[in-house]
């Protein structure tokens, strides 16, 4: 091996004695097949470790392995791999390959390792070659190493890019995968240099490299087999996508003609991947619009079918600079199935905005949906694709949103069975759609999108009518009924009443649907299936949330059984269903619709009983999932001043944090705090629009004023349950704990101001017992704190500190260099009994 230049000290390098130390150590290791290595997650962090190693600074690499010969020892065993396992082979050619990507290593390198490494004479040519592992890490080694120009005379040299033109079809489709993009990056790497700013589209122009695989590109696309246009193209999409030079305008030019002649062919060869590459292109900001790159996509949109069209006629419409015309034809695309939906039922008004331009293909869609698996699948794609489009701001205008209402429709009538069909194509869909879920849940997700924008009155009729339908049917699964009440929730959302801020009642049409959607709701929430109790909970949850102020909607709720259903869901068996009806009452009791007149027995009525009820379920429920919700109801009802909170505030907030404070679930604990935050801000007469957390100092208390505004939380006891929260063993509620203790500190008077006010308290036995907590020892309690001992404690407490090493992740210290060699060593018995890093 030649005789390093010598290179200067690099004083960021990673690389510590003890380190050094171990690594002789760890090279006998990885080679010793006696002492397999099996854990590949160690190898991985030992990879990214020398990646760390090499990255900090010019030369780094071969100041490694000159002061460690051992790597180099290492490397040269490659040459003997069926002492090898696959696992360790394929680290190692990846390790030399990071090596390898700093120019004056990789000569250090070159003459006596790296052609045996990845020319014939290595892995490539023995059986070890067999393994995917093996061919993975030779070209990740390769695609490390080829990162400056110097490597492309070795890639011709070593046979290298053939082997890759072969790796392309290889059985993994991993190592397919990875042997496209490495073409791509020699390719990209091959065309840096002086003639990268104006290159010709002449082959003869392109440095050697590249024509080499250019041709070999163009070669495949004139290919018979299919399998080898789809490597072309996929490769052609990953150019065009990752490479943003010059350059590739002239690889267009170039391949064009290649390209345009797979539209001649009848089928298309690889038409998913021909979308995908005529995608990346138009999406490419170096292609200009004169290499015919639009009439190329008119071109494949006429002659590709409905289900391939659809992706490619997607991505046009998503594209900010496309001609008028190419968005028309890919918007006529994307409508086809819908319009022959219409076309096949009776009762569908004939829709020209649907149908213009689109008679011509119709013939096509009928073959199509002749097939219950091509129709499902296209009807649902294009529902997605046209519920993704509307919201973007190159959404189609005019907006065909009357035909499109009339469509979707129209789909769920032949999915319940109600449609009438007007065709041999209507009786094929009759057949196909019936009861079909999947067609039925992407339908009622595009009928709640197109909500955004109702359109004219007298097509709101119809689809609270099929809404209605939907939520009524016994055959309707739970899936599908979710998908109903988020739909109906959404058109109620858009009627006039949430539209028009003058308006205070519901329009008569959502009047109508809401006296009969009540009684569907009162025989949903009795539903034998859980799941359909716990979305019809949800939906009443959000109703109220939205339309609790509404006269019409309290009468129609109030006159219905509804509200006393919700709350006997309060005891469902079912944990989840317990924590939404949790959820609903809260939001009934908010807005004063479940209450009941007050009698002798009970003068606070059914509002104090629900309060009651709620402690007694964060008491004693034995699962997580109620209690929280009971958390985050108690929040909101001190946050918005409930009556029943308002009542006696403290007593509620002690009550509500002795209990939390024994709950063994974090969650819990944590909302606990969010609870506890809220109290202290009002308090303090913190401003509601203030978020707490926020970067900006608060506003410091008056000196005079803070002792007394801290008494109640002294007295409900606030300090002792967030001090002890302070060294929970789970880190979100610690987290929690030390961000309110530093808001609160933030509000305090400074030092001297309190001495004024109260001199200063002896906190000793404060102290003492907080260390014992933070020991683990939580039984003592701290006693009764006084504002003035409270402050002082939290000035002597590093609040700063903690917040820090609480933000650090759990292993930062197991994640050091020393202790993953320590693992490696361990792993195989090197080091001793009780040496190994465990964790």
């Amino acid at each position: 091996m030649p005789s390093p230049d010598q290179n200067p000290r690099i004083p960021c390098l990673a690389m510590d004695p003890e380190c050094s130390q171990q690594l002789p150590a760890l090279c006998a290791v990885l080679t010793d097949p006696r002492q397999p290595v099996t854990d590949d997650t160690c190898l991985e962090k030992l990879l990214d470790w020398f990646k760390s190693i090499t990255e900090a600074g010019k030369g780094s690499s071969l100041l490694l392995l000159q002061e460690n010969p051992c790597l180099v020892e290492l490397l040269f065993h490659m040459l003997k791999p069926q002492d090898l396992s696959p696992r360790v082979l394929s680290f190692l050619l990846r390790l030399a390959g990071v090596f390898a990507s700093q120019e004056n290593c990789f000569q250090y390198l070159q003459e006596e390792l790296l052609p045996q490494l990845f020319g014939e004479a290595g892995p490539r040519g023995g059986t070890a070659w067999t393994a995917p592992t093996v061919r993975s890490g030779w070209m990740q080694g390769l695609r490390s190493l080829a990162q400056h120009p110097s490597a492309l005379p070795f890639l011709a040299n070593c046979g290298a890019v053939d082997t890759i033109f072969s790796l392309q079809g290889d059985s993994s489709l991993f190592v397919a995968s990875a042997a496209g993009q490495l073409l791509v990056h020699i390719l990209g790497l091959s065309m840096q240099g002086p003639g990268e700013k104006h290159p010709s589209p002449q082959a003869c122009d392109w440095p050697a490299c590249a024509q080499k695989i250019v041709g070999h590109i163009e070669e495949s696309l004139h290919a018979t087999a299919a399998p080898q246009v789809t490597q072309a193209l996929n490769a052609l999409t990953t150019a065009f996508g990752h490479c943003h030079s010059p350059w590739t305008q002239a690889l267009w030019v170039r391949l064009s003609p290649c390209v345009a002649s797979l539209l001649e062919k009848d089928p298309i060869p690889a038409a998913h991947s021909l979308v995908d590459l005529l995608l990346s292109m138009a999406r490419s900001p170096v292609l200009s619009s004169g290499c015919g790159l639009w009439e190329t996509l008119a071109q494949t949109l006429s002659r590709l079918n409905p289900a391939q069209a659809g992706p490619l006629a997607m991505g046009i419409l998503t594209l900010q600079d496309c001609p008028q015309a190419l968005r028309a034809q890919a918007l006529g695309i994307l409508l086809q199935p819908l319009a022959c939906v219409l076309k096949a039922a009776v009762q569908a008004p004939r829709s020209p905005g649907l149908l213009d331009g689109t008679e011509g293909d119709l013939v096509a869609v009928d073959m199509l949906l002749s097939s219950r698996s091509a129709c499902v699948g296209l009807l649902c794609r294009t529902l997605a694709h046209l519920e993704l489009l509307q919201p973007l701001l190159q959404c189609p205008a005019p907006w065909p949103q009357a035909p499109m209402l009339w469509a979707v429709v129209t789909i769920l009538r032949f999915c319940n069975g109600s449609a009438s069909p007007a065709s041999d194509v209507g009786g094929h869909l009759c057949a196909i759609l019936v009861g079909c879920v999947r067609v039925q849940q992407a339908a009622l997700d595009f009928l709640g999108m197109l909500s955004q924008e109702p359109g004219p009155q007298e097509l709101v009729a119809p689809v609270f009518a099929i809404l209605l339908e939907y939520l009524t049917s016994p055959d309707s699964s739970p899936t599908v009924l979710k998908k109903a009440f988020q739909a109906s929730l959404k058109w109620f959302l858009s009627s006039p009443t949430t539209t028009t801020p003058s308006c205070c009642d519901l329009d008569p049409c959502t009047q109508v649907f809401l006296g009969d959607l009540l009684p569907v709701l009162q025989k949903r929430l009795c539903s034998p299936c859980w799941e359909v109790r716990d979305s019809s909970l949800e939906f009443l949850t959000q109703m109220v949330q939205h339309w609790g102020g509404q006269a019409g909607f309290r009468l129609a709720l109030h006159t219905s059984e509804v509200p006393e259903l919700a709350m006997q869901l309060l005891q469902d068996p079912e944990s989840y269903v317990r924590a939404s009806a949790v959820t609903t009452a809260g939001q009934l009791s908010s807005w004063g619709l479940y209450a009941a007149p007050p009698s002798p027995e009970h003068p606070g009525g059914q509002q104090d009983s629900l309060l009651t009820e709620l402690l007694h379920i964060l008491t004693t429920d034995s699962e997580g999932f109620p209690r929280r919700a009971v958390m985050q109801v108690f929040t909101e009802w001190l946050r918005d001043g409930h009556v029943d909170v308002a009542k006696d505030t403290e007593r509620f907030v002690a009550r509500v944090l002795q209990v939390a404070s024994r709950d063994l679930d974090w969650e819990v604990r944590a909302q606990a705090l969010e609870l506890a935050l809220v109290f202290l801000a009002q308090t303090l007469g913190q401003p509601s629009s203030c978020c707490p957390y926020a970067v900006a100092t608060p506003e410091a208390a008056p000196p005079g004023l803070l002792p007394e505004a801290l008494q109640p939380l002294c007295r409900v006891r606030l300090f002792e349950f967030v001090f002890r929260a302070l060294f929970d063993c789970d880190r979100p509620v610690a987290q929690k704990s030390c961000d309110l203790l530093l808001f609160l500190r933030a509000r305090a008077t400074p030092c001297s101001s309190l001495q004024e006010a109260g001199g200063s308290p002896d906190v000793a036995s404060v102290q003492a017992a907080l260390q014992r907590w933070q020991a683990g020892e939580q039984g003592q309690p701290l006693g009764n704190l006084e504002p003035q001992a409270v402050m002082a404690v939290l000035r002597s407490v590093d609040l700063e500190g903690l917040r820090g090493a609480l933000a650090e992740s759990s292993d930062h210290v197991e994640k050091s260099p020393q202790s993953l060699l320590q693992d490696l060593l361990a792993m195989v018995g090197v080091l001793g009994k009780n040496e190994a890093d465990c964790y």
